[in-house]
């Protein structure tokens, strides 16, 4: 196994344009076999895991050929039949925290070049007060012509824009041009050969690293801004300078037998770091749990310092023992959350765990109906699954049943910075109860939500009626502080953007809303009701031409080539080799 080096790349081009928070990204590879023999070449491609490839196309002597877009069965069914004549070979899509993979191969005749292009789209979504875009650069080869160029239009304007991750490093510097222009930002990233094989993490097979675009929009305090086209709409709302909802949190922690060695100890000082981020106004309670329950007290008390200490010593002399009960530790959070009702503020419960229920109530569906009437809606269940053993489809059903997320929590060195991380994304609500409204509007993906988040965002999309924006008015009803109930009304005069040249990020940001809308309904279904909206999402993929996780894509090659099947993984599948970044390679094999 040989990698060919920069005198066969040609070029390696990497292209971004973020428009109303949506990116469209199209990496090019052009590779020429300078033998005198065929050679086969790979194209191997690492993108975020909540992107969607929406086009793979080769070109070689003259021919293009394009990757279909076909519904999973469909696709899967021509690559059966090409396995049974010995010319197909299946791509491995793997996903770690932030990537899924795509890899294909083609015999190139020598002295011939060929040049691969793949698409790949994504929303981006707000946290902690920002949107970042990361491209990891890793060619494996020192690359004559290679280029990241990042275009960012945001009508709203840009608030800021910044470049971090380990490929702005000082020896790249001059390699990064940034320029803002009230609403437009442009980033390129233009490194030589030398600067590729000498940088802090280069070397002679090139770079190996991160670049990444921060920025953020100017927002008003009210009802956000939308962007209409075609009579589709937008809406992102993330009003600032509200006042924050003091919380009632619960923590339910796995202490079972699982959780030994690393896991119980970075939970420990994951856990003794949040508690020393609450606020006094907040109240909150611990349980851990195995086989059994064990509080540190029966009630919700108030985050002062003596109880917050107190809290942190039992957090210290969590350890590792018995079996593993979630129903009734789930549903000992739910009573005291329900038994310590306040006014003016917003209950949270959040659950860590690294394993199935092994004793009390071990069947999933009877737990997720318990877990669902004891909290009726009352407030959000956030589950945080811990490394790859545990039922994260288990999980993310029982959250998205509850108005929460559920989010996986990766057993590195890190993993007490995840779940501090995490937490840090819902420590402060400044909205509880909202509901998005818009009359003459139809066709919307979701409405309702729990709570808003200081530093995330809410994305409504939809289609107005009749294209008539006369009669749209956009309307949010919610409940801030001090239990007060606000009504935000926005004016076509400030905040109402109508787009001329966005229309198809308008049609793309709404496909995008609506296959993670259908594709999270579908996970809280059964039955016939759960096929009508599996089969929902199916139309919206194969009319879009997304490779979501109920279509595939056939990668169709010259005649004799041997057929490949990409299929967009769930969560929790994943490749061992090369697992862990978010990257964009490809591999050259002799």
């Amino acid at each position: 196994l040989v990698f060919l080096y920069c005198e066969m790349c040609l070029l390696f081009h990497i292209n971004s344009t973020v428009s109303s928070r949506y990116t469209t990204t199209v990496i090019t590879s052009r590779v020429a076999n300078r033998m005198d023999e065929s050679k086969e070449i790979e194209f191997h491609v690492r993108i975020p895991k909540n992107a969607f490839i929406s086009k793979f196309r080769m070109f070689m002597d003259g021919e293009v050929y394009d990757g279909v877009v076909k519904a999973k069965e469909q696709a899967q069914q021509q690559y059966t039949e090409a396995v049974s004549r010995g010319q197909s070979a299946g791509i491995v899509s793997s996903v770690g925290r932030t990537l899924e993979e795509f890899k294909t191969s083609v015999n190139v005749a020598a002295h011939k070049k060929v040049t691969f292009e793949l698409t790949y789209e994504e929303l981006l979504k707000r946290k902690l007060g920002k949107y970042e875009l990361q491209i990891h650069a890793r060619p494996m080869q020192p690359v004559k012509d290679f280029k990241v160029d990042v275009y960012i239009h945001e009508e709203a304007g840009i608030n800021f824009l910044e470049v971090k991750g380990g490929l702005s490093t000082k020896a790249l510097g001059n390699a990064i041009t940034k320029t803002l222009a009230d609403k437009q930002g442009w980033v390129y990233f233009y490194p030589t050969e030398d600067q590729q094989k000498t940088c802090d993490s280069c070397g002679e097979q090139g770079m190996n690293g991160d670049l990444v675009i921060v920025y953020d929009v100017n927002r008003d305090t009210t009802l956000g801004d939308i962007t209409a086209s075609a009579g589709y709409f937008v809406h992102h709302f993330a009003p600032s300078s509200l006042t924050r909802i003091p919380k009632n949190v619960v923590f339910v922690i796995d202490q079972s037998s699982s959780m030994s060695g690393r896991k119980i100890r970075q939970t420990r000082i994951a856990l003794i770091h949040i508690l020393n981020d609450l606020a006094e106004e907040d109240f909150f309670g611990l349980i851990t749990f195995d086989g059994n329950i064990f509080h540190w007290k029966r009630e919700l008390v108030q985050a002062d310092h003596l109880n917050v200490e107190s809290a942190k010593e039992f957090a210290r002399n969590i350890y590792d023992r018995g079996s593993t009960d979630i129903n009734i530790a789930v549903l000992e959070g739910v009573r005291m959350l329900n038994e310590h009702p306040r006014e003016g503020s917003a209950s949270i419960l959040i659950l860590l765990t690294d394993g199935d229920p092994t004793s009390g109530e071990t069947n999933l569906e009877r737990i997720q109906s318990n877990v669902k009437k004891a909290i009726a809606s009352k407030f959000p269940l956030y589950c945080l699954g811990f490394g790859f053993d545990v039922n994260f489809e288990f999980l993310e059903s029982m959250s998205l049943q509850n108005d929460g997320v559920a989010r996986r929590i990766y057993e590195d060195s890190d993993a007490d910075l995840q779940l501090k991380g995490f937490y840090e994304e819902v420590a402060t609500p400044l909205l509880t109860d909202v509901t998005m409204i818009y009359i003459g509007g139809t066709n919307l993906t979701q409405t309702n939500f729990s709570q808003y988040y200081n530093g995330s965002e809410i994305v409504v999309a939809g289609q107005i009626t009749d294209n008539n924006i006369e009669t749209f008015t956009p309307q949010v009803l919610a409940i801030s502080v001090r239990n007060t109930c606000s009504l935000y009304v926005l004016s076509r005069s400030k905040g109402f953007r109508k787009a001329t040249v966005l229309s198809n990020i308008i049609y793309d940001v709404m496909t995008e809303k609506y296959k993670n809308d259908i594709y999270k309904h579908q996970l809280q279904l059964s039955g016939p009701e759960k096929e009508t909206v599996k089969k929902e999402a199916m139309e919206l993929s194969l009319k879009y031409s997304f490779v979501t996780p109920l279509t595939s894509m056939v990668v169709t090659k010259p005649p004799g080539e041997r057929t490949d099947v990409l299929h967009k993984p769930k969560e929790g599948e994943r490749l061992d080799l090369h697992q862990g970044y978010n990257s964009f390679t490809f591999f050259i094999i002799v």
